[in-house]
């Protein structure tokens, strides 16, 4: 093992590196809870925002101290990205798991450049315009709607394998050994959490999937254009208001998490 690779495992195992990766928990589970919020409210017609991360660091940005508390999720969620990576590269890890790891890296690092974009030039553009011009991209390549379509068919598995995730409740390896109480609450907000977020995946990648069949870039769309889905169901609202309560459930799960979280 190099000196290099040594520091490394070492600076991730760090007790600084642990609470920092606990405060992204922390900002993970306040991002998930504000789209939910988001999505609640667009079911009932009271917010014209968008349900997605743009959308809830807008919401952050407008609070007092809002500068602040974007550059405290800024650190959280490059801390989670540094802890996710030494995970898939140096840990003793199932291939499922480092994948997994590594699926975390890019949604962390996402979320972080739309931080670093908003506080640098106070300019947060819409997930599903950053979807849409990506495939349109995509397609245009030699091959593109292959690639579109292989995508979106992992977009979609990534997102069942979620919910099985949450049916099995196999999130729990990811956690310490807790009181009785704490576990039965954390079974509970993991379930409906990876239901719901599994749900709004799989539908995403399923619109990528169209998106490669069709050869249109607007059938893709990111979180936003796939809750508001749910609400042009038969059941109407009421459906995304299920699905909403469900991204609320995850980020207090994520909450819990950053008590419980093996690190």
């Amino acid at each position: 093992m190099s000196e290099v690779e040594v520091a490394a495992r070492r600076a991730a195992k760090s007790p600084a590196m642990d609470r920092l990766a606990r405060v992204g928990l922390v900002c993970r589970g306040v991002l998930y809870g504000l789209i939910g919020v988001l999505a609640v409210q667009i079911a009932f017609g009271t917010n014209e925002h968008e349900a997605d991360k743009s959308g809830a660091i807008g919401t952050v940005s407008a609070l007092p101290f809002g500068s602040v508390l974007l550059w405290v999720m800024t650190v959280g969620f490059a801390a989670l990205i540094l802890w996710q990576a030494s995970e898939a590269i140096f840990g003793h890890l199932k291939t499922m798991d480092r994948v997994e790891a590594a699926g975390r890296v890019v949604m962390y690092g996402i979320v972080c450049f739309a931080l670093l974009t908003l506080l640098l030039s106070g300019k947060s553009g819409s997930d599903d315009e950053k979807s849409r011009d990506l495939t349109a991209e995509l397609l245009a390549l030699p091959a593109g709607q292959l690639i579109v379509g292989v995508a979106g068919v992992a977009i979609a598995a990534f997102g069942l394998y979620g919910m099985w995730e949450g049916v099995k409740k196999k999130f729990r390896r990811h956690l310490r050994p807790m009181p009785p109480r704490a576990r039965t609450v954390m079974d509970r907000l993991g379930t409906a959490g990876y239901l719901a977020r599994g749900l709004i995946v799989t539908l995403a990648g399923v619109f990528v999937v169209q998106a490669a069949v069709t050869f249109d870039p607007g059938k893709a769309g990111g979180i936003d254009a796939t809750l508001r889905t749910f609400a042009d169901t038969p059941v109407g609202p009421w459906l995304l208001v299920v699905v909403a309560a469900g991204l609320v459930l995850f980020g207090g799960y994520c909450l819990g998490e950053a008590r419980w979280r093996r690190t």
